[in-house]
């Protein structure tokens, strides 16, 4: 496997490690019957958290599409590597904005994680002009 592989599969652990701890730490209020009850998740932290772990569900498939299509179309598996692992780079101080509420680096941070992911899609096309 690949580190961009083992970046995709890190992608999924995030998003889940994003919504774990604030269940955990929520135990008192968190009711196992009721997974989505958005009482649970009316806290400004429980909101956030969930937030962010919908955003990473929501990132995730263009992510694992681009890695998958750079590697079988024959982009430089260096780059896609590199590109992958400062995505899920990217994805974590994202997490971190979203949950610590600075609502402005969390966009910019998204943008760039976005522009990271087309990055990725479109190397095919470009690898005849990358000096690799």
């Amino acid at each position: 496997m690949t580190i961009a592989e083992y970046c995709v599969f890190a992608s999924v652990a995030l998003y889940f490690l994003t919504i774990v701890p604030i269940k955990w730490l929520g135990f008192r209020d968190y009711d196992n019957s009721k997974p989505r009850d958005p009482a649970f998740y009316e806290d400004g932290i429980r909101a956030r958290a969930l937030g962010a772990h919908q955003n990473g569900i929501e990132a995730f498939p263009f992510f694992a599409i681009a890695v998958l299509l750079a590697e079988f179309r024959g982009a430089p598996q260096g780059l896609i590597n590199e590109l992958a692992v400062l995505f899920l780079i990217v994805r974590m101080a994202y997490v971190l904005t979203y949950i610590g509420n600075r609502p402005s680096l969390r966009s910019i941070l998204w943008s760039v994680g976005f522009i990271i992911n087309v990055a990725i899609f479109f190397l095919p096309l470009i690898r005849g002009y990358l000096p690799i």
